[in-house]
This record gives C-alpha cells, structure tokens and sequence, in this order.
C-alpha cells in the first residue's frame, strides 16, 4: 500500500518573510475600508475618511442615510414604513423580487404575531400571503412555519425553528436581505469586500493544510499560530 506523501513545513519565520514580501497599497486598503463603511451604513463616517483618504465613492453619500433608516424601521419592526421607504427608493427592486416581497410580507405577520394581534394576522395572512404560498412550495413552507407561532402562543417550549422568527435576528435577517437588494440595484457589492477576503483567507488555508503544514492565522483575532503550532 503506498504511503501519502510527507507534507512540506513551513516554520513560522519563513512563513512570516512570505508574507512581508507580498505588497499591498495604501490606495487598495483605503478602498477597502470605504468599501465597509458605505456597505454597514456609516455615512459619517465615510464622508470623513473620503475627505482624509482622498477617496472617492461609487455610491451617493445620502443613499447611505435612505438605506440606513429602512434597516431601523426593520429592526424595530415597522415593516410598512420599510417599504415604503424602499419604494422611495427604487418601486423596482420589490417589483422584480417576490422572494424579497415575500420575506418582507413574512415580517409584517411576525410583527401581528408577536404584538398578540391574531385576528389581523389571520386575516393577513389570507389576504396577502396565501396566494403567495400557493404558487411557491418555498413560500407555503415558510408561511406554515409563521403561522405555527400561533399554535404555541402560550406555550414555553416553542420549537426553537419556530420561536427563533420572534428573536431580534430574524429582524436583522429580513433587514440585511433587503440591504443587500437596495445595494444591487444600485450596482454594489452585496457582501463587504473584507468578509469576501476572510471567506477567501479560510478557503485558501483550507486547500494549503492539503499539502503543507504552516503557522495558521486564526480568524477570530488574526493572529497566527507560534512555529510550533502547525495546521497539519
């Protein structure tokens, strides 16, 4: 039986000289960094540091603020003054996205739900989702789920799949949805460009640890393990 070819290792020292070789720009991190800021809704923020870096952005400054107060009107569950900001914004995007519309409407029957508003729920639900659902198995899955919030109304031992659409992260969930679509209808990326590199960095680790055995850089904090410590 063969045996598997020995793993080449890479000690810390040669591991940091590679690294210190490899050339970034100022002018590439500072696109990054206006990158994040425009994308997470800092428009105070950005509009400094555009002025400090002498870095300019794709996208208009005041979208930033329009963005921004849909989220707030999600995360505080006001689901209609969402809308309609977003419609402010561009009628489009909910008009060539169901999915989006749909998760939008769920919000809105998750905020009946938790506010003890049955009867509104009902008659919500009947109105404006059901026929969603009926051309959509994804749809109908989803709207079953919501409607289940009924079912254990009083009850401590709601299914966790079930209570978790009451849980603050499914506002934030909905919210980061429709972020990412106001971003794509204004030609942006979807996803901050620093976590499309962190995803890249463990991908990367990933198909190296194949091969050799190196000083890995831990995600959480960045650092990298000691010449001891081997990813293998």
């Amino acid at each position: 039986m063969p045996t598997a070819p020995s793993k080449e290792q890479i000690y810390k020292e040669e591991w940091d000289r590679r690294l210190h070789e490899v050339q970034i720009s100022k002018s590439d991190l500072n696109r990054l960094i206006m990158d994040y800021l425009v994308i997470e809704g800092y428009k105070s923020a950005a509009e400094e540091f555009a002025q400090e870096a002498s870095v300019a952005s794709e996208v208009d400054f005041e979208s930033i603020e329009s963005r921004m107060k849909v989220r707030e009107a999600l995360q505080r569950g006001d689901v209609e003054d969402a809308i309609v900001r977003v419609n402010e914004l561009n009628p489009e995007i909910l008009d060539n996205n169901r999915g989006l519309f749909f998760h939008l409407q769920q919000q809105k029957l998750i905020e009946y739900i938790r506010q003890g508003q049955v009867a509104d729920a009902l008659q919500f639900a009947h109105d404006e989702l059901a026929q969603l659902g009926e051309h959509s198995p994804e749809f109908l899955s989803e709207l079953e789920r919501t409607m289940s919030l009924l079912a254990f109304e009083h009850s401590s031992s709601t299914p966790t799949a079930i209570g978790d659409l009451l849980s603050p992260a499914q506002r934030m969930k909905t919210a980061g949805e429709v972020n990412a679509a106001i971003l794509e209808s204004l030609s942006q990326g979807k996803e901050v460009k620093l976590v499309q590199l962190v995803k890249l960095l463990s991908w990367g680790q990933g198909m190296l640890k194949e091969r050799a055995a190196f000083p890995k850089m831990t995600l959480d904090d960045g650092s990298i393990l000691g010449s001891s410590s081997f990813t293998v």
